[in-house]
């Protein structure tokens, strides 16, 4: 259930993260902005049948520790990269943690039906299902209050600014509060990845 929860946390940052992308990197597009998410889902394109490669070696459980630390890394990258306000590495933090999200996935679905009796793995998935919804729930909630506290004005605040330097320094200072959640994401996801092995 915790690794569903992450799936869902993890997933439904990337609606937040479009806005985060516009803003903190003075994107003049939406459509730039939206490559948060294509970064992200193109690592399922690439990483789905590699996966399978991958799991053969390594088998369900070291698959999953393997899955959430490679999420690590990438929260590490992007959490750095996005506080320096450098759009194209934090693209690669968001394609290696959907790389690392796709591993996980492609471990946990079946491992969730074979932790039980069979005939109780579509129940099972239903409660996977849910403990990933209640994260898409929360991680907006979660990510706004953290980093979009008072960002409603930011843009004419830049707007006004009077010289660049005085812009940099407004959008170095928003750019700046996604680095601690980040962090934590990826401590997190090293600890989980500890557990899952032992």
């Amino acid at each position: 259930g915790t690794l569903f929860f992450i799936f869902g946390f993890v997933t439904w940052l990337n609606g937040p993260l479009i806005t985060f992308a516009k803003l903190a990197f003075n994107l003049d597009t939406y459509a730039k902005a939206f490559m948060v998410t294509t970064a992200f889902y193109m690592a399922y394109f690439f990483l789905a049948i590699p996966s399978s490669w991958i799991l053969e070696k390594t088998g369900m459980k070291k698959g999953m520790a393997l899955g959430l630390l490679v999420m690590a890394i990438g929260t590490f990258i992007f959490g750095t990269f996005a506080t320096q306000r450098n759009y194209t590495i934090s693209l690669v933090g968001l394609f290696v943690i959907g790389s690392g999200l796709s591993l996980l996935q492609t471990a946990s679905n079946p491992y969730i039906s074979i932790l039980g009796p069979i005939e109780t793995a579509a129940r099972r998935i239903s409660i996977m299902g849910i403990c990933n919804k209640i994260a898409g729930i929360i991680s907006p909630i979660v990510i706004s209050a953290l980093v979009f506290t008072g960002v409603t004005d930011l843009e004419g605040t830049v707007a006004a600014a009077p010289t660049q330097e005085a812009k940099d320094l407004i959008l170095n200072e928003f750019a700046a509060k996604i680095y601690m959640p980040y962090m934590i994401m990826a401590v997190v996801l090293i600890l989980l990845s500890i557990w899952i092995v032992k």
